[in-house]
């Protein structure tokens, strides 16, 4: 976890009651919460560990609509206009710069990938353009990687991990939300088949609606409930830099690196050719689910049997409402990051920018990354269990699209006018 993650205080004492309960404090869940507190419905968060400190404080704050899916696109397009919004909005700083992101190509295969999305997205106005070699060398100068091409957009951004989830929690407690860390739900309540509540390891809240925005630890929750939920592991690896002077603010994504500037003046870094994929008890029971990814993947893929295995395998996947939970007993997911990786892709940014042989490693990390088969999350309400919605399997993009992903299931808890279609976000496709 990044030593820079912001504390947010919270409140110890459990309501006995609320309109909405939320399971989970990342980034959609938080801002879900800042929604329904704006719009005067009652509601607490419950954060097992602390608020943003899984995936929502480990990513790398890209915030783009370049390369997603086609039907992906309008939530990003949705979150653009609220990052920008959000400083005003909450009255604090959450890093965001609408500074833009370039992906390069090395090979002909990958230049008609970003000419197949161009096409794709081509009714949704955006500002995507695709790049010579000679416009990518007048963009980030000083380079040495003999680029065929690239993609560009200028109106996709960045914003701070360590700050933005963190801002947007402290912004939903002043507007009335009630937030409590280390406090754990067990299970759901129901009566007469629907959601009146929730079991937490410190009591029962009695509520009408539930938001599960649990990330990687969704699955196991709703497995539990008699919901299969199909994700499975991925782990990024980071790295950050001390403040040094880079070749752009424009965020670069090569085939086997990225970089973006951190607030500081430092540059975020990771090995965007590889993760590791630690094999799991999930893979044998649902792994075939994903085998067109893994035939368009496989080479991104650092397969692993080992520790993660083993712990995973500990931890429960069922349980009483009056037993510990692999939520107590997991606080915080904190994978090691890999220092390999790390390495790989400095190495690599350095051959292709030598302006990053004087980058002095400041701190590392590393994050856990739920993946759906299809890539997309999914923002639905639960047809077997009236009252629960979730919000989760955002497959390492759901940072950027977070404030249109939180408001869009606040709006499905509340059964107010979506933010966007929420069609391809519907449970039942998978």
């Amino acid at each position: 976890m990044t030593k820079a993650l912001e504390a947010v205080k919270t409140q110890d004492q459990l309501p006995a009651s609320t309109e909405v309960v939320i399971i989970g404090g990342g980034i959609v869940g938080v801002t879900a919460a800042l929604v329904l507190a704006e719009r005067n419905i009652p509601v607490v968060l419950l954060e097992k560990g602390h608020i943003a400190g899984e995936q929502s404080s480990r990513n790398l704050g890209w915030i783009r609509k370049t390369s997603r899916h086609a039907h992906d696109v309008p939530l990003a397009m949705a979150a653009d206009r609220l990052w920008a919004d959000m400083p005003a909005r909450i009255g604090r700083q959450v890093g965001y710069q609408q500074a833009g992101i370039m992906f390069l190509a090395r090979s002909e295969q990958q230049m008609a990938m970003y000419d197949g999305w161009l096409k794709s997205v081509d009714g949704l106005d955006l500002d995507s353009t695709l790049l010579s070699p000679e416009e990518i060398d007048q963009r980030v100068p000083g380079g040495r990687g003999n680029w065929l091409g690239g993609i560009y957009t200028a109106s996709d951004g960045r914003a701070e991990p360590a700050l933005a989830t963190s801002a947007m929690a402290a912004a939903a407690v002043e507007k009335g939300a009630v937030l409590v860390q280390h406090c754990a739900v067990r299970t759901l309540s129901t009566t007469a088949g629907r959601v009146s509540g929730v079991v937490t390891e410190r009591g029962e809240i009695r509520c009408n609606q539930v938001l599960l925005a649990g990330g990687a630890w969704s699955r196991r929750f709703l497995g539990n409930l008699g919901v299969a939920l199909p994700t499975l592991p991925l782990i990024c690896s980071v790295l950050r830099t001390s403040p040094m002077q880079g070749p752009t603010d424009i965020a670069v994504g090569a085939p086997d690196f990225s970089f973006r500037k951190h607030k500081d003046g430092g540059f975020i870094i990771t090995q965007r050719g590889a993760l590791d994929a630690p094999i799991c008890l999930d893979h044998l029971l649902i792994g075939w689910r994903y085998l067109e990814q893994l035939k368009a993947q496989r080479s991104f893929l650092r397969v692993k049997l080992g520790r993660h295995f083993f712990r995973d395998l500990a931890l429960a996947r069922s349980w009483r409402s009056g037993s510990v939970t692999p939520f107590e007993q997991v606080r915080t997911m904190d994978p090691q990051f890999n220092p390999g990786l790390n390495q790989e892709a400095l190495d690599n940014l350095r051959r292709a920018w030598p302006v990053f042989e004087q980058a002095q490693v400041e701190e590392a990390w590393a994050g856990l990354i739920d993946v759906t088969p299809d890539s997309n999350p999914v923002i639905d309400r639960i047809e077997a269990i009236p009252g629960l919605t979730i919000a989760t399997g955002f497959s390492g993009h759901g940072f950027g699209t977070g404030p249109a992903a939180g408001q869009l299931a606040a709006d499905l808890v509340t059964q107010s006018t979506p933010l966007i279609d929420p069609t391809p976000y519907r449970f039942g496709r998978l």
